[in-house]
C-alpha cells in the first residue's frame, strides 16, 4: 500500500477540550482527529470532502509544562451615557488561565493520499498543529510503500477504542472527530485509545498473528517495525481500518 509520510515538528503546540472554558485549557496528549483534518485542509487551500480520507500517525513531544495567559474580557459604558453621540467608552478586565503546552511536538503522519505529496511540499496556508499560533515545519514529505507483516509494534499512536481488550493498557480519550463547516461546525465526537508506551503485537492479549500494515522505514525494535493504525472521519464511530491482502 503506498501512502504520503509527512514528517513535522514545531516549538509548543496545545489540543484543548472543548468543554473547559474558565480558569484552565487542559490539552490532550495527542492531535484530535478533527484537527488532523484541519489541518490538511489548510495545507489543500480547501474543505475538502473526508469520505475515503484514512489516516494513522505517531506524535511525541519532550515535556508538558503549564503557561499563564490572559483573556480581555471588553464592553463599553455606552448605555450609561446621557449623550449617545459621545465616543464609546471600552471597559474590562483581564482574566487569567493556565493552558498547558506540549513542548518539542513531533508529528509523523501517514494518509492514504499518495497524489498529496506536491500539496504538501507547498502548502497553500501557513503550517501550524493546534492553535493558530503555534507554527510547525515540514521536515520530509514522501511516498512509501507500507509492508504487511505478522507483527508490528505500537507507541505514541492513536488506537481504536475497541483496541483497549487487546491492549490492556493506555489512555481512553473522548475525541472530537470531524467538525462539519457546512453546518455551523456542528462536532462529532468519538472514543480513542492512546497508546504511549511501547506495545508489541506479541504482548497483545488477544494475539492472533494477523498481519498488520508496518512503515519499513521505522527504526526496529525485536525484529518488529512500526504498526500503522488507520483511522476515517466518518463512518462507525469504532472503525478502524484493517488492510488485508
Amino acid at each position: 500500500m503506498q501512502v504520503l509520510k509527512i514528517q513535522a515538528e514545531g516549538v509548543v503546540t496545545s489540543f484543548r477540550y472543548p468543554h473547559f472554558m474558565q480558569s484552565i485549557h487542559p490539552s490532550y496528549e495527542m492531535p484530535p482527529p478533527a484537527t488532523i483534518y484541519g489541518h490538511i485542509c489548510s495545507v489543500l487551500g480547501e474543505w475538502i470532502d473526508p469520505k475515503g480520507l484514512l489516516f494513522a500517525y505517531k506524535f511525541t513531544y519532550r515535556c508538558k509544562v503549564d503557561d499563564l495567559e490572559h483573556i480581555h474580557v471588553l464592553t463599553h459604558s455606552s448605555g450609561r451615557l446621557k449623550n449617545f453621540n459621545a465616543p464609546k467608552v471600552l471597559e474590562g478586565n483581564t482574566n487569567p488561565f493556565k493552558r498547558t503546552l506540549l513542548f518539542e511536538p513531533r508529528l509523523t503522519l501517514y494518509l492514504n493520499k499518495p497524489e498529496w505529496d506536491k500539496a504538501f511540499k507547498s502548502p497553500k496556508y501557513p503550517v501550524v498543529l493546534g492553535r493558530s499560533q503555534d507554527l510547525f515545519t515540514y521536515t520530509d514529505v514522501k511516498v512509501i510503500e507500507l509492508r504487511q507483516e505478522q507483527g508490528a509494534y505500537f507507541e505514541n499512536t492513536l488506537a481504536p477504542y475497541s483496541m483497549i481488550l487487546e491492549v490492556g493498557k493506555g489512555i481512553v480519550e473522548l475525541m472530537p472527530r470531524y467538525l462539519n463547516y457546512h453546518v455551523n461546525r456542528e462536532p462529532i465526537f468519538s472514543r480513542y485509545l492512546l497508546i504511549k508506551q511501547r506495545i508489541k503485537s506479541t504482548d497483545l492479549l488477544q494475539y492472533n498473528s494477523q498481519q498488520y500494515l508496518v512503515d519499513p522505514d521505522s527504526p526496529e525494535y525485536d525484529g518488529l517495525y512500526f504498526g500503522t493504525l488507520f483511522h476515517s472521519l466518518i463512518g462507525d464511530e469504532y472503525e478502524s481500518i484493517e488492510f488485508t491482502s
